[in-house]
């Protein structure tokens, strides 16, 4: 069947320009806005772009400070099982003080701690922190005791917030 007899063209029509010109413009223009559904209706769903990664915070651990000190750290183990890299912007507890991304230098025997701005979690990957290397300090800590939890949130570019527990250690390890 063809597309002229699916459609009533009025009989003053059916040989003008003006009808050449749209029997020429629909089907193009029809194809055009079917595309564009589709489209709209697969990106709707998720499935465009880079699948997101899935970020997993294990053993997270908050080293108990002495009454009246400065700073302490937290350390976290994380699980990129995704197959997309992200990036952890920052850490930061509701109970504790400030905390900061940290890593520890250490050159010709001597360590210095430098403020790092993003930690990288690749693909597949893991990011372990732990002392001497990459932390997390936290500034004019309260008194922590040992075995309590407290909540940690650990911030990133693509999966956002992911909350865990740290509990809270007696020493390094």
């Amino acid at each position: 069947m063809e597309l002229r007899s699916l459609i009533r063209v009025p009989r003053g029509m059916r040989n003008t320009p003006l009808a050449g010109a749209l029997w020429a413009v629909v089907p193009p223009l029809g194809a055009s806005f079917g595309a564009l559904a589709l489209l709209v209706g697969y990106t709707a769903t998720g499935a465009a772009g880079d699948p997101p990664p899935r970020i997993e915070v294990v053993d997270a651990r908050i080293i108990a400070a002495p009454a009246g000190s400065r700073s302490t750290a937290a350390y976290f183990e994380i699980h990129n099982t995704g197959s997309s890299k992200d990036t952890l912007l920052y850490a930061d507890s509701p109970e504790l003080g400030i905390s900061v991304l940290r890593r520890t230098v250490r050159r010709t025997g001597t360590g210095r701690t430098d403020p790092v701005w993003a930690v990288g979690v690749p693909a597949g990957g893991t990011v372990r922190m732990a002392p001497g290397g990459l932390g997390v300090v936290i500034l004019d800590p309260p008194v922590l005791e040992a075995g309590r939890t407290v909540p940690y949130t650990l911030w990133f570019r693509q999966s956002g917030r992911v909350v865990v527990r740290a509990t809270v250690t007696e020493g390094a390890r």
